[in-house]
């Protein structure tokens, strides 16, 4: 993957800033607070996620005065082509947006496809390193180096390392088999105490278990006494209620056989009441029924006399369209009225038109010329081109007569600068008597020169007069404070010993006392009326030797050079102005010569079209567009004549139509013949009135009968409905009259008042404690008050003995307490518990972490046997190439973790025993040949940020020639040092300045 573009909307003190066409080797180079951090975190948050505010060991750069925070990255991915990564503030770690070339959009999941699922911590710990990689190894131990490099090179940090040192300084924190202050130590040593402690508690209370054995058994005497009593108690209780409930028994017992006598007695469910109802019902319904039936004959008499004509109202419609045209009937004749008169008049402008056109058309071949929109519009267009060439062709030919006039006027002008003009033998001979005289202006230079010294001479001399004594004030109170700062200093380097402090405030104090000397030297000195005089003096001189007769001579000469070569600027002017006038008057020409060709095309597009509209072409060529509009009105005319003919023959249909209706109508349905057309319409209408009224009537009559109908066979219904329920209850009683249904019906009602008093007492009997069986077997015994006596007196003798072994089980207890305090026996065991306990969790503890060292080992172990030899191998090329050729392989303890490194004589080096650059070099190696061969497969940006300030000039130029070397993965070199800069290539630095980014190729 390499980055290609960057586009920071606000990120830190980063704003608006754009980074294109980045390299596959690109180099950030600036100043201290310049941005290169922030660019490097702005592509680490982009990639993989702002920090949350949790993270407080990371800075979320945002920005300090922009509202915008986030920013976008090109990139150009090996398998996925182009795509650009956007990410903004949103959710914790931000809302990201991947948007790829191909049209493809996604979010987290598609830049995690792009990035190879890698998370920031292992994308820095592989692909970014700085100089604190290199300060770890500078901060180590001898004995810790070997160690950070073997985890530099297993997980591309030291973190393999500072976790194996964990899990063994915590192993060695629980446990030493050979130690007292661990944790696990000091449990084993304080179980094994307290052990012997409880040997000899238990040897001294032998008596203590036969109390118990003894307590144990008071115990369960006691218990069966409580059982014992329990049991009389209920059967005391259940005598006690029986005394309560027997009345209420009995009571039961006889309504039982009270109901058992009455037997089964089918009768309805409140049969009395409901008959009762029925009966008042049947008599008022059958009254109604009678009432009705006479209503409906009445009824039926009515409609007979007042039926209305069927066919008359069949044909209403028809009628009533009819009638509604009799108002337009005089419409009618107004509007052919209208029609003739206009007719009329537009005959007469027909006539008057085809006057003025003059042409020998009738009213069928005026419709064959075409007057649509597109003719219309050429007509127009072409008139007003004719119109306009007329205008042009006479501002063309007044532009001829001014353009000719000017050139005529130009050419006399030429030949005028001409004469006045030197040959070139004059001038040429002008030119040698000026060059060979002396150098006129070297003089005036010189004497200007002069000048100029003098009038600056003469400020300085004023301004110095006006400010010397506040200048020399103020430069020696500056003096005298660095001579005080120095001197103090001077004295605090003796005080605390630091000679260096004092050589520095010594030599100070030296030099400010030279520099006040020399200043005060300066002052004294400054004189600067000697200087102004002899300046004076020159220019005196110079101006003399200019205004002699030689000098004078050369200016006339000088002049007359100058004004001979101002005629021939003016005669080159005056030419180009000529060329100027000649092309215009060519240009005047042109234009006629184009207005001809226009004004034949126009003309032939002026006869096509007269010929097309038939007009002749005396009148196209002056009155086209009227002869056009002409022909356009007669056609609108014709076609106005045809519709009102039309309209008319209309007309005369629609009167004459309604005529034979009116008279149709009359003779069959009129009792009057030969009306004129309104009487009979008016007759008509009065009639339809008329049978109308007879059909409302009717309908009102007949929906009455209807409703009389339907309430008969509802009342019919209804009566037949309370017949039937009323004999469904006789049958449902199964007897035969109404006076034996009454004779049942007070029997169930007995009944009925049973099964209520047998309810109310099952209802007080329901939450007795005695049961039905306890009720039956008390009734056939009948207990008397001897047996609650009984009762009572065993209840005494079962609580004296329970006194009294409760009395006993007291002193038992008060002699095992006694035992328990005396030998502090259960104390003891307690404490043994709790230590055994206390040291099984120390020792699941410890075994975690031991377990989790075996599994880093082991891990360890297959990473070495596997992986590594070939990350070696590459490291060993670089390592090799780093230091010509010195040191050229690498090799693994055979235990533990650490590298040996050979030099070119065969000598084995530990990585403790390398000078401080060749570990650097080694760690270098390490961490880039871990990047291009464990994760080959991830074309990732490689990020260094000034991890080479500590090398030599021959380091550093080997160690840049390395990375130049690869190829595969795009590197970003970020550095603040100018020195580096030599190294690269002018068009891959990229120059930060501090408030903007630029870039300087």
């Amino acid at each position: 993957m390499k980055i290609l573009e960057l586009h920071i909307y606000g990120f830190g003190q980063l704003e608006n800033v754009k980074i294109t066409d980045l390299h596959n080797f690109q180099v950030f180079y600036g100043e201290n607070e310049a941005g290169k951090s922030t660019i490097m975190a702005f592509i680490h948050c982009i990639l993989f996620g702002f920090p949350t505010k949790q993270q407080s060991a990371e800075l979320r750069y945002e920005p300090k005065h922009s509202t915008k925070y986030g920013g976008k990255i090109r990139i150009f991915h090996e398998s996925h082509g182009g795509a650009v990564i956007e990410r903004v503030r949103g959710k914790a770690t931000g809302d990201v947006k991947v948007v790829m070339d191909n049209g493809r959009m996604g979010g987290e999941e598609l830049l995690n496809e792009l990035t190879g699922n890698f998370d920031k911590s292992l994308f820095q710990a592989i692909f970014s390193f700085n100089l604190h990689g290199l300060q770890n190894i500078h901060q180590m131990k001898n004995d810790e180096i070997g160690k950070f490099l073997f985890s530099a090179g297993t997980l591309g940090t030291e973190r393999l390392a500072k976790t194996e040192d964990f899990l063994q300084k915590e192993l060695e924190m629980r446990f030493k088999p050979t130690g007292k202050k661990p944790l696990l130590n000091e449990k084993i040593q304080a179980l094994h105490r307290i052990n012997e402690e409880l040997k000899i508690a238990e040897a001294k209370n032998k008596n203590y278990s036969n109390l118990v054995e003894k307590k144990e058994m008071l115990h369960q005497e006691m218990m069966e006494i409580n059982e014992s009593l329990q049991a009389l108690g209920e059967k005391i209780e259940k005598l006690n209620e029986w005394k309560r409930i027997e009345t209420i028994v009995k009571d039961e017992k006889w309504t039982m056989k009270e109901l058992k006598e009455l037997g089964e007695i089918g009768f309805p469910v409140r049969g009395i009441e409901r008959i009762e109802k029925i009966t008042q019902f049947i008599h008022p319904y059958k009254a109604e029924i009678n009432s009705i039936t006479e209503r409906i004959e009445n009824l039926k008499k009515e409609l007979t006399v007042i039926q209305p004509d069927q066919a008359f109202l069949k044909n209403e419609p028809a009628i009533l369209s009819l009638l509604d045209q009799v108002p337009l009937f005089e419409q009618l004749k107004q509007e052919k009225l209208k029609c003739e008169t206009k007719l009329l008049a537009i005959e007469e402008e027909l006539s008057i038109t085809k006057e003025k056109l003059h042409l020998n058309l009738n009213e069928e071949d005026i419709f064959s010329i075409n007057t649509n929109i597109y003719m219309k519009n050429q007509v127009e267009a072409v008139s007003r081109k004719t119109q306009k060439l007329e205008e042009v062709k006479e501002e063309l030919e007044t532009h001829y007569q001014e353009e000719k006039g000017v050139l005529e006027e130009v050419e006399k002008e030429v030949r005028f600068v001409e004469r006045l003009v030197l040959s070139n033998q004059e001038r040429l001979l002008l030119e040698e008597k000026v060059n060979s005289a002396n150098d006129k202006k070297g003089l005036e230079g010189e004497l200007r020169s002069l000048q100029d010294k003098i009038d600056f001479y003469q400020q300085i001399n004023e301004r110095d007069k006006a400010a010397s004594a506040k200048q020399v004030k103020q430069r020696t109170l500056q003096f005298y404070l660095f001579e005080f700062i120095l001197a103090a200093v001077t004295l605090y380097g003796v005080l605390s010993k630091q000679w260096f402090l004092v050589t520095i405030g010594l030599l100070g104090c030296t030099f400010i006392a030279l520099v006040m000397t020399k200043s005060k030297k300066r002052s004294q000195d400054a004189d600067l009326n000697q200087t102004l005089t002899s300046l004076r003096d020159k220019e005196k001189q110079l101006k003399q030797k200019l205004q002699s007769a030689e000098y004078l001579e050369i200016a006339k000469l000088e002049e007359q050079l100058m004004l001979d070569k101002q005629r021939r600027e003016e005669l080159q002017v005056v030419k180009i102005k000529l060329k100027q006038q000649q092309a215009q008057y060519e240009k005047v020409i042109a234009k006629f010569e184009q207005w001809e060709l226009e004004s034949a095309q126009n003309k032939e597009k002026l006869l096509s079209i007269s010929r097309e509209l038939k007009v002749p072409e005396y009148i196209a060529n002056s009155f086209l567009l009227e002869a056009f509009e002409l022909i356009e009105q007669y056609k609108m005319n014709c076609r106005e004549k045809k519709l009102l003919q039309t309209r008319l023959e209309q007309i005369n249909q629609q009167q004459e139509k309604v005529i034979k209706s009116l008279n149709y109508y009359e003779h069959l349905y009129l009792n009057e013949k030969g009306l004129d057309l309104y009487n009979a319409a008016y007759v008509l209408r009065n009639k339809l009135k008329e049978e109308h009224g007879k059909q409302i009537t009717s309908q009102e009559r007949l929906a009455k009968l209807n409703d009389l109908e339907a309430d008969l066979r509802q009342k019919s219904q209804e009566l037949t409905h309370l017949q039937l329920e009323y004999n469904q209850l006789i049958s449902s009683a199964k007897v035969e009259s109404e006076l034996q249904f009454y004779e049942l019906g007070a029997k169930a009602e007995k009944k009925e008042k049973l099964i209520e008093r047998l309810e109310s007492l099952q209802s007080q009997l329901q939450y007795s404690i005695l049961s039905e069986q306890d009720r039956e077997n008390f009734l056939q015994i009948h207990p008397s008050d001897e047996v609650i006596t009984e009762y009572n007196q065993e209840v005494h003798l079962l609580q004296t003995a329970l006194k009294k072994r409760l009395e006993e089980q007291a002193s038992i207890k008060y002699e095992i307490q006694v035992l328990e305090e005396g030998g502090v026996y259960s104390d003891i065991l307690h404490q043994y518990k709790q230590k055994k306990y206390e040291l099984e969790e120390a020792a699941k503890e410890w075994s975690v972490y031991c377990i989790a060292q075996e599994i880093l080992v082991n891990t360890i172990e297959k990473y070495k046997n596997i992986h590594l030899p070939r990350m070696l191998s590459k490291a060993e090329e670089y390592l090799s190439f780093l230091t010509d050729d010195n040191y050229h392989r690498i090799h693994l303890r055979d235990s533990g973790s650490g590298f040996l490194v050979e030099r070119k004589d065969h000598t084995i080096f530990e990585a403790n025993e390398l000078s401080q650059a060749t570990t650097e070099q080694l760690y270098v190696a390490i961490r880039l040949a871990f990047a291009v061969t464990l994760y080959e497969k991830h074309h990732l940006p490689i990020i260094i940020d000034d991890s080479f300030v500590n090398f030599d000039a021959k380091r550093t130029e080997k160690v840049i020639e390395l990375l130049k070397g690869m190829k595969r993965n795009q590197l970003l070199f970020f550095t603040c040092h100018k020195h580096l800069l030599p190294f690269f290539q002018r068009e891959n630095v990229l120059f930060l300045e501090k408030g903007a980014v630029q870039i300087i190729s």
